[in-house]
């Protein structure tokens, strides 16, 4: 089995799916950091120097290992060579 079918299979349950769903917005932002760093052609370990820490705390921001502050988000984008830029949005009425 797979990773996909796993998933598929996972998600079935209704408790895991609520979790899950919970969760996107976090997952939405680890993509946005991977395709940043990929973007700039910038290796963890560089990303890590221009920010002055370790590839080990980059590596926990990327996979989400980590509830980070937002002033960590902003220096990791200004080391990929972007600009933060944070909006709110009104939830739709379910």
């Amino acid at each position: 089995m797979n990773l996909q079918t796993l998933k598929e299979c996972v998600l079935h349950n209704e408790d895991v799916r609520t979790e899950y769903d919970a969760l996107e917005s976090e997952f939405a932002l680890i993509n946005q950091l991977l395709e940043m760093r990929k973007a700039a052609g910038l290796t963890q370990e560089q990303v890590a120097a221009v920010m002055h820490t370790t590839k080990s705390n980059i590596s926990r921001l990327e996979t989400g290992g980590t509830a980070p502050k937002i002033d960590t988000i902003k220096r990791y984008a200004d080391a990929c060579g972007y600009d933060l830029n944070l909006t709110f949005q009104a939830r739709s009425a379910n």
